[in-house]
């Protein structure tokens, strides 16, 4: 029969002793770089997960949404500004991006199964889809459209009147980008109906 307080208590003695054959400060410098070079690879290969490239590397992304996000704003505009599909889609912050990043390995099981491989399976779920990314989005008031829209900065000299009022309006309102802003970088799933038109 396992002692098993015995053997935690021994486990613990063996590793707060120091080693006989290497020095404290040794294990300790091996241990922090050890720890760099595991950081630094970490972040670097969340940060390729983060690239257009690696977004579109799949035919389902590469042939149907980023053909749509290819002719808006968001792509080409005036100031040569572009947004990629990581700026709207995964949080600038650490842990709000692991928390996505791990959200998102869950969805490759889409891709493993088949479940939009092709186009008209990706829009008989698009809609499925949509919803669950305009709820991530609601949820979080929007942070990632924020990141680059902000309505403190916003000018009613540089925006239309109209524009610029509802924008406030939508502030009072307690209301985020997603509210109205659907469909700005993709096409709208059919099944959609706006709420103010109904």
């Amino acid at each position: 029969m396992n002692d098993k307080p015995g053997f935690i208590k021994r486990t613990w003695n063996i590793l707060k002793k120091p080693s006989t054959k290497y020095s404290l400060i040794g294990i300790a410098s091996v241990s922090f770089i050890a720890g760099i070079i595991f950081w630094g690879g970490f972040n670097t290969g969340m940060e390729a997960t983060n690239r257009l490239e690696f977004c579109i590397g799949c035919h389902e992304m590469r042939d149907n949404v980023y053909q749509e996000y290819n002719k808006t704003i968001h792509y080409a505009n005036r100031t040569g500004v572009r947004a990629i599909c990581s700026d709207c889609h995964v949080p600038h912050e650490w842990v709000p991006k692991i928390i996505r990043k791990i959200q998102a390995s869950q969805e490759v099981w889409g891709k493993l199964t088949g479940y939009i491989d092709t186009k008209e399976k990706f829009e008989s779920h698009r809609m499925e889809m949509a919803t669950k990314e305009w709820a991530r989005m609601k949820a979080n008031g929007s942070r990632e459209c924020r990141n680059c829209h902000n309505f403190e900065a916003m000018s009613a000299d540089y925006q239309k009147k109209s524009n610029y009022d509802r924008h406030m309006k939508a502030q009072a309102d307690g209301k985020t980008c997603i509210d109205c802003h659907k469909g700005i970088a993709h096409h709208l799933p059919k099944e959609y109906v706006d709420p103010d038109e109904q």
